[in-house]
């Protein structure tokens, strides 16, 4: 839900005399009715409902603006006053020639993550406005008890206040939603509408494909996957169950099989079958040999960060340090220095100094990107239509980012803004792609590890330019990991993949979210910040994060099998695996997979490239000539040193049989960390 602001578009229904009882139960209070205006509106393809008071207007106090540095907690202000009180010393700072590009005010506070107050605008708080496409259900009144009533709850479960209707009733607003929604009577209480949204719309090359309406989740793939992934596939169980079948199962189900085939043709030129994929390397089934035990160990400390920092400040060790940060992660105090190196925003080899600099060149590069947006005059944006397509659905995701965070949490939170500015200083940074949904997902555990605008932008830009294809229009990126992922899954387990696609579920859809974002929705923030610095090293191979999703899919592949999941309960179980893994056991399930797979000496070419293993001949560390039994034999190398591996065989052998327990020759017993 958004503030309510000044909202134009197409009205398509308008009642006055609609009344907010704001203090039902106390007799003769004056104040207890408050008479409104509610209005439906369409603006950008989107339908918008609108409540606000008769009397509310524009409070330019509520105005603000802001100073530029942010790097920590901050709290709204009021402009002019806060300005009064600034110094000589302030006017004449580095940071003045860019007051002119904000517009919220920033005052330090020895707050931490997520701790700053908001602050509501008492005219205005009664007025509300929502998409509808977050609208869950409407409560009814009774019939012949006063006036008619409804009441909105949208699906992240805040419920609005009654909307009393003195003047007529309900009904035309109801009838006036139906062109837009599918309203469905609750089997639980009949005065409750279930609300089931459906794309009236196609996209203009499946316009001809496929004309029902019920099949909602179907046409917004088509329309816009990475849409339809963040929202319909994050809440699969009503889509699959819900949305297809339409408020009648035996008229509307599909068989799975047409199901999966309307998804294949989401991602046009994605066929995973390796007898059609041209230049695919049938993968036959190969001896991996014993999968190593992995552990991990605790988290880089700043004591041993700073061990490792000479007097220059330059990092020294830098892939022992790339290691230790892999095993472990970094401590939360570490995250916001660390994060810039393992971005690329700060070269590995640079000195304090240099960063210093090359931090006053950044801050100057990102500002003039800022003023460029913030210059743009409506009248100007009138013509810029994809400008104003950017900025509305900026607007739209970054109400709904990590608000159950703190450091986003409450509407007049100052994080909110500074998601959006960066966001849109992106687009000027990268017009051609601009803004796709998805990216605030991307920017969100960042601005709230950096607590500083600049900073959180830069290493958002270097984090976007490993992320690029995943969010270009023709999907490349998308496809060629679905691609990848099932080759890996295959060689791991042919009769699990054999499985999926009897179900028709060999395209690996249900993976889409995982990798669009690097799992954002499947952990918990705080266990993704951990996830993200991992994987940032780019150890122990390239492309870890897809061994990473082959771990989750093995861990819950009995459970699908043993059940016979089908192409529904799959999807279904899959969404609902979101905020239940385990990251640590995860984390050292890929890592086994990846030795597993190094030290296979029969790897078939087309895995090595994905993971970034090349055939060579190698010999073992501990060999001082290099002439030994393994001269002459092709087997992958892995980013890893073999001699630094702390890896025990997952061999059913003894514990009294030493030899077989180890992994190789070359791996080191396992200590705790």
């Amino acid at each position: 839900m958004a503030a309510a602001g000044v909202v134009s578009g197409k009205i398509i229904y308008e009642q006055e005399g609609v009344y907010i009882h704001s203090s039902c139960g106390r007799a003769n209070d004056q104040d207890s009715l408050i008479s409104g205006i509610l209005r439906v509106l369409e603006k950008d393809a989107e339908v918008i409902v609108d409540w606000r008071p008769l009397d509310d207007a524009l409070d330019s106090s509520s105005i603000l603006y802001a100073g530029k540095d942010s790097s920590s907690v901050v709290e709204w202000t009021q402009a002019p006053k806060e300005r009064a009180h600034r110094g000589s010393e302030y006017q004449n700072s580095y940071e003045t020639e860019w007051d002119m590009v904000n517009t919220v005010s920033f005052k330090k506070k020895p707050h931490t993550n997520g701790d700053a107050p908001s602050h509501r605008n008492g005219k205005s708080k009664w007025s509300f406005l929502f998409s509808l496409a977050d609208l869950k259900s409407i409560k009814q009144s009774k019939e012949g008890m006063g006036w008619s009533y409804l009441v909105f709850c949208l699906k992240d479960d805040v419920i609005l206040p009654a909307l009393h209707f003195h003047q007529g009733d309900s009904k035309l607003l109801i009838e006036s939603l139906e062109k837009y929604v599918v309203l469905c009577e609750s089997s639980q209480d009949n005065r409750v509408l279930l609300v089931n949204s459906q794309n009236k719309s196609l996209s203009q090359s499946f316009e001809n494909l496929l004309d029902e309406p019920a099949y909602g989740l179907i046409q917004k793939i088509k329309k816009d996957p990475y849409t339809a992934t963040m929202v319909g596939f994050s809440k699969v169980t009503n889509y699959i169950f819900d949305s297809l079948r339409g408020s009648d199962p035996s008229t509307h189900q599909r068989p799975p099989s047409e199901m999966a085939d309307f998804l294949s043709d989401a991602i046009p030129g994605l066929k995973i079958n390796q007898q059609e994929e041209p230049g695919f390397e049938v993968i036959t089934r190969i001896d991996l040999g014993e999968r190593p035990i992995v552990q991990r160990r605790e988290p880089v400390s700043l004591e041993e960060w700073t061990k490792n920092v000479d007097s220059e400040g330059r990092l020294l060790n830098v892939e022992n340090m790339k290691q230790m940060i892999f095993r472990g992660g970094l401590s939360h105090s570490l995250r916001k220095q660390a994060w810039k190196f393992l971005l690329g925003y700060f070269p590995w080899d640079s000195t304090k100094e240099e960063r210093t600099q090359l931090q006053k060149q950044k801050t100057d590069e990102y500002f003039r990107m800022k003023l460029q947006w913030k210059s743009v005059s409506e009248e100007q944006e009138k013509r810029n239509s994809r400008l104003r397509d950017y900025r509305s659905l900026i607007e739209k995701d970054v109400n709904r980012t990590d608000r159950t965070n703190k450091f986003y949490e409450g509407q007049d939170n100052p994080g909110l803004i500074l998601l959006h500015d960066i966001l849109m200083t992106y687009c000027m940074y990268d017009f051609d792609l601009g803004y796709v949904q998805g990216m605030s997902d991307l920017l969100s555990p960042l601005l709230y590890v950096m607590e500083n605008e600049v900073d959180a932008f830069w290493c958002f830009a270097s984090y976007m330019d490993q992320m690029h294809q995943n969010f270009e229009e023709q999907m490349q990126g998308m496809k060629t990991q679905l691609i990848q992922l099932s080759t890996l899954l295959r060689l791991l387990d042919s009769g699990f993949c054999s499985y999926l696609e009897s179900q028709d579920s060999g395209y690996l859809y249900f993976c889409f979210r995982w990798l669009l974002i690097r799992f954002k929705r499947e952990f918990s923030f705080l266990d993704i910040l951990r996830l993200w610095e991992v994987m940032w090293t780019e150890l122990p191979c390239k492309n870890f994060h897809l061994l990473l999703c082959c771990a989750v899919l093995e861990s819950e592949k009995q459970q699908i099998m043993e059940k016979h999941y089908g192409f529904n309960e799959i999807l279904k179980h899959i969404n609902e695996l979101s905020m239940k893994i385990d990251v640590e056991d995860i984390l050292c399930k890929a890592e086994a997979i990846s030795l597993q797979m190094a030290q296979c000496k029969e790897l078939p070419q087309a895995v090595c490239e994905i993971l970034g293993l090349q055939n060579s001949e190698v010999t073992t560390p501990d060999s001082d000539t290099g002439e030994d039994e393994n001269v002459g034999t092709t087997c992958p190398t892995s980013a890893f040193p073999s001699n630094s591996l702390p890896v025990l065989a997952a061999s059913e052998a003894k514990d009294d049989s030493p030899a077989q327990t180890l992994a190789s020759p070359n791996a080191c017993r396992l200590t705790p960390a």
